[in-house]
């Protein structure tokens, strides 16, 4: 089969970052647009939904463009990858751009669909912490969080031990599960370019700048996720059960 080519992989890259902004933070727009015609208040329900739908398009993003470019979708879980030398600093670099250009593009997708007055009310689906949390737990919150999202990410699909067919389904339910706990301090951003698209394209149109918070967003989920890549390699080795497969196959060839 033909591999897919650099373009290939940044346009998959661009795309699902994207996709993943549009439909899980898009999700929390339309959960506030209908408690603002309704009066309801916001609720462990209403998080609940908006969990899943970050799960669901992390699924159908892991089946559509996994095989593309392996469906990073995250500057955090590209930068683990290539700590852990799963993919050169070139390409990273590279993904980590279409990645943020990616998250811009979703974040101007939900103004498209919900209008500038999404933006102006501040319910862009934009991830910040309150007075209540302090800058170190919010970046403590989001580097746990994004430590058990790429920990699990290595078991179930970069481990040549994971089981086939089940990282998909395995990787959006973790990430349901960490928005449930980090949520309600962070808002669980997990990710520096879905974060980034929708802090800037609020503030472009007329909402509540949140730029003072965005290093949170960036040193969290990077220290988090690095973490997560490198105790996994340390605790299981990976890499020291690839070796002899490599050798075997040289030797039955």
């Amino acid at each position: 089969m033909k591999q897919p080519t650099m373009t290939q992989k940044l346009v998959a890259e661009f795309l699902g970052t994207a996709l993943l902004t549009l439909i899980g933070a898009g999700s929390v727009t339309a959960t506030l647009t209908l408690e603002a015609s309704t009066g309801a208040k916001f609720s462990e329900a209403d998080l609940g939904i908006i969990s899943f739908a970050f799960a669901f398009i992390i699924m159908a993003m892991i089946f559509a463009i996994g095989k593309v470019s392996g469906c990073h979708i995250n500057p955090a879980v590209t930068i683990a990858l290539a700590i852990t030398r799963r993919i050169d600093w070139g390409s990273a670099v590279a993904y980590i751009i279409a990645q943020f250009i990616g998250g811009i593009v979703g974040a101007l997708g939900i103004v498209a669909m919900f209008g500038t007055k999404a933006a102006s009310n501040s319910i862009l689906g934009v991830t910040s912490y309150g007075s209540s949390v302090s800058p170190l737990q919010a970046i403590v919150a989001e580097a746990i969080g994004t430590f058990i999202l790429v920990f699990t990410i290595y078991g179930v699909a970069v481990d040549p031990r994971a089981p086939a067919g089940w990282a998909a389904l395995g990787i959006g339910l973790i990430v349901a599960g960490i928005i449930f706990v980090v949520g309600p301090i962070t808002g669980a951003a997990l990710n520096p370019a879905r974060a980034f698209g929708t802090t800037l394209v609020q503030a472009i149109f007329g909402g509540k700048a949140f730029f003072n918070q965005y290093y949170v967003y960036i040193i969290g989920p990077v220290v988090g996720g690095a973490l997560g890549a490198i105790v996994y390699d340390l605790l299981l080795q990976p890499k020291a059960v690839e070796e002899p497969t490599k050798v075997e196959a040289k030797a039955a060839a």
